[in-house]
């Protein structure tokens, strides 16, 4: 990942956070000269995402400290496994541990969960999307995450991509209001996509005629809606399907033949994933 100005704020702010004014227990309890070898570990099997994060984390303390990422982001790994090997000044070491793993425990735990949904979806061609119901600030490391673990990313934010949603239509009632706002994008933002979302079938098929909508959003929509607007909309426009998905019914979903599911459970409900530190050697 290449780290812009604001990404490295970010790690700096987290590490503000847990250092404070010094590493109190660090600087009373290990020489401030002791070199060590130490090396961060899988408690359970994981889609690693987030290394390069966490070994940011350590060169932001330390830019002495020698890292190597053992297994990049995307890789499957087993309980046990090293993910990443530090050597150098004890103390940095110590000092960065926190919110090194802090990084890594949430971004693997948002690879891990998009894997799973991957999989549960089966050879459907549907993708699995992300939404914008992220941690706050850490939008772009979380995304990275999602795409480590085979998932796709949705628009970053607001200004990438127009998605009309219901509160929208709300503000701007009226299909004329809409086809003219639609209008204006295509004139003054040529080559940004439009999405719009659809509660029904009157909707999608409102939606169908008017130029320049790209995607259609199926909200909430039963299975056998979902098939129906796919049937009358196919070749038109991609369908999305979003709303109430979980493990257990994302491969009746994808079997709809929409082209897309979001799943804002990725990025706000994933779990954790455990992972240690390990000092191996230490040296005066």
């Amino acid at each position: 990942m290449n780290f812009s100005a604001d990404d490295h704020l970010l790690i700096d702010l987290a590490l503000r956070e847990d250092i404070g004014s010094g590493d109190v227990t660090s600087e009373y309890f290990v020489a401030e000269t002791e070199q060590a070898s130490a090396r961060i570990l899988a408690k359970e099997r994981a889609v690693v995402a987030g290394g390069d994060v966490a070994a940011e984390v350590f060169r932001r303390v330390d830019p002495n400290l020698r890292i190597e990422i053992v297994q990049q982001d995307g890789v499957t790994v087993a309980g046990g496994a090293t993910v990443l090997e530090i050597r150098g000044r004890a103390r940095s070491i110590l000092t960065a541990e926190r919110v090194a793993l802090n990084f890594l425990q949430r971004l693997s735990g948002i690879a891990t969960l998009t894997h799973a949904f991957v999989e549960a979806a089966g050879k459907n061609g549907a993708k699995i999307l992300d939404t914008r119901k992220t941690t706050p600030g850490l939008r772009k490391f979380e995304k990275a995450a999602v795409a480590a673990g085979g998932g796709v990313n949705h628009r970053i934010g607001l200004h990438d991509m127009v998605l009309v949603k219901d509160n929208h239509l709300l503000a701007r009632p009226g299909l004329a209001r809409v086809t003219a706002a639609i209008e204006r994008v295509r004139a003054e933002r040529p080559g940004i996509r439009i999405e719009v979302e659809a509660d029904n079938l009157d909707q999608v098929r409102a939606f169908l005629e008017i130029e320049g909508i790209e995607v259609i959003l199926l909200d909430n929509m039963s299975g056998a809606e979902m098939r129906e607007a796919v049937a009358i909309g196919k070749g038109k426009v991609k369908f999305e399907a979003s709303g109430g998905i979980n493990l257990r019914n994302v491969r009746q979903v994808a079997a709809t033949g929409v082209d897309y599911v979001s799943i804002g459970a990725l990025t706000h409900s994933a779990r954790a994933i455990d992972f240690s530190l390990e000092l191996t050697h230490v040296a005066a």
